[in-house]
């Protein structure tokens, strides 16, 4: 399998074509699926559709973008029209969407093909892929470990092979720690870069929809595609988008060296000694290649996941108010209208939507809505300030994905604040809205990939491709697969 530029030259070349390509990972994903459980739903048929149609164009000699002819998936939130997008949940088990979201249209116009809608944690919440309503998505690199979540099954049909690339969503690391667990590049972008129209919402503030690909370029390449303002999205940015391309060089500029803070909060107490080993030999060799490494404090980085866990299921609570039985989706009758809406939704949710659902219910609650909302927001405040007082000494920021390495199932479904400890060294980055990547930097003793983050300020995704790439061009680390 090869990456979209290998692909798109074998296109233009007449080496292979869209449908022999797109025939090639439909094959994988049969292989694969039965052991992995990566997609809710296979496209087969549409997939076909639009490999033929960019043949078509191939052979009456038009020009075809980068994008053209390349099989993508899509996590299971992102509506499809004609297509059923049920975001994990029982709730939306028949639900087929009317409209397009714009980042599929826009990937659509660019000529990608989509071969499915890949699992995740239901309504995007969790950080295994366990709480689907549907399967459980195994990690690539070992079938007895989760692949991270909720963008679970987006990251393990990339590791795998059975999709060049994916679109996946990120609330409080839903890109970034599954890219972490099955050894890919996972990037969320700043908020606003990219339209939420047509996302299926969990936390409208956290909300934003990013690539996982194998390599840094391709993730760009992606991202090049569905950025840019939807008057759609009403907190969409108004805002040029620059040539991400042009930002990947295979080293760091020497004459003006970018400055790499370290931030000594993600690290110590609570971190796999492997895993900051391989973070620490990681910011060596971005030394190595011409970065200046500095140590930078962000004393309300540790604040992150109480704030969040406050914000995020009151915005939930919010959001999933509109699952009642009486618009769409699941319905159950009964007697009478309240009675309707209790089973509907008892019957509809699954454990970990319940759970936040009443925990946003209780911290918006008259008499708590001060005590918890209210002080968590000025917590976000202080938070985005730590990272702006940082960017004022540094270009970029760099820590771990992840405090460990993908765990097995089960181990953590019982114990939901060992889980929310996973997203630890990624929720602060969507509080204060910023951009950052994921990209592998090493593995464990059992052969589990391990994660590097690298934060960047409001919109300078074209620093995060430069640094991120470099190291990449370094290091073989992506280009080791899994064993299936």
């Amino acid at each position: 399998m090869s990456s979209i530029r290998e692909l798109h030259k074998q296109l233009t070349s007449k080496e292979r074509s869209a449908a022999e390509i797109t025939q090639a990972y439909l094959e994988s994903i049969q292989a694969f699926e039965p052991k992995l459980h990566s997609f809710i739903s296979l496209t087969e048929d549409k997939a076909l559709e639009q490999a033929k149609q960019i043949d078509a164009k191939i052979a009456a000699g038009e020009d075809i973008g980068l994008l053209a002819g390349i099989p993508t998936a899509l996590k299971d939130n992102l509506c499809t029209k004609g297509i059923i997008t049920t975001c994990g949940s029982k709730v939306l088990g028949n639900f087929t969407p009317p409209y397009e979201s714009t980042v599929t249209q826009r990937l659509a116009e660019a000529g990608a093909v989509f071969v499915g809608k890949t699992n995740l944690d239901e309504f995007a919440m969790g950080s295994s892929t366990e709480n689907s309503a549907y399967q459980v998505t195994a990690n690539p690199w070992d079938l007895e470990k989760v692949p991270g979540g909720s963008s679970g099954g987006s990251a393990a049909a990339v590791a795998a092979q059975q999709c060049v690339a994916a679109l996946g969503s990120d609330t409080g690391g839903s890109i970034r720690q599954p890219a972490s667990f099955c050894g890919v590049v996972g990037l969320k972008p700043t908020y606003g870069l990219v339209s939420r129209y047509g996302l299926v919402a969990y936390a409208s503030s956290l909300d934003q929809i990013g690539p996982l690909s194998c390599t840094v370029e391709d993730a760009a390449i992606l991202l090049q595609a569905i950025a840019g303002h939807d008057p759609q999205d009403s907190t969409s940015l108004k805002v040029d988008i620059p040539n991400y391309a042009k930002a990947l060089r295979p080293t760091l500029d020497r004459r003006n060296r970018r400055r790499i803070g370290v931030i000594q909060e993600t690290f110590g107490s609570g971190l796999e000694p492997v895993v900051e080993s391989a973070v620490k030999q990681a910011i060596e060799q971005l030394q190595e290649l011409g970065a200046e490494i500095q140590v930078i404090s962000c004393p309300q980085f540790r604040y992150g996941l109480p704030t969040y866990y406050i914000i995020a299921p009151s915005e939930a609570s919010s959001n999933l108010a509109r699952y009642d039985g009486v618009k769409y989706g699941l319905r159950r009758d009964h007697t009478d209208l309240m009675s309707m809406y209790a089973k509907t939704r008892a019957e509809g949710f699954g454990m970990e939507v319940k759970r936040r659902i009443m925990i946003g219910s209780y911290a918006l609650s008259a008499g708590y809505y001060d005590a918890y909302y209210l002080k968590a927001q000025k917590v976000r405040t202080l938070i985005k300030q730590d990272f702006e007082k940082a960017f004022g000494q540094v270009d970029v920021l760099v820590c771990p994905t992840s405090p460990t390495t993908a765990f097995k199932m089960g181990e953590k479904v019982n114990d939901p604040l060992s889980m929310y400890l996973s997203d630890l060294m990624t929720i602060p980055v969507n509080l204060a809205g910023l951009p950052a990547i994921s990209l592998p930097c090493g593995f464990d003793e059992a052969g589990l990939p391990i994660g590097l983050q690298l934060i960047g300020n409001v919109l300078r995704e074209d620093l995060l491709f430069e640094v991120a790439y470099a190291y990449e061009q370094a290091t073989d680390w992506h280009e080791r697969k899994p064993k299936l």
